[in-house]
């Protein structure tokens, strides 16, 4: 299974996220509540770190199997 996330950066935006994992904004930002989602914010701005995105998709692979 293939992710298709930036490689030039090291945080991404929720549209990014959002294109990455195929969710919604709703769900990003859900998941970002929950905790399962680590980020931050700048201003008003919503930043996720990569290593939040790979470790959210290792998790839910660990799940599934």
């Amino acid at each position: 299974m293939s992710v298709d996330l930036p490689t030039t950066h090291e945080v991404v935006t929720v549209p990014e996220a959002m294109r990455a994992l195929r969710l919604s904004r709703f769900k990003i930002y859900d998941l970002i509540r929950s905790g399962a989602l680590p980020s931050y914010t700048e201003g008003r701005a919503c930043r996720i770190p990569l290593e939040s995105l790979h470790t959210y998709i290792h998790n839910k692979l660990e799940e599934a199997a």
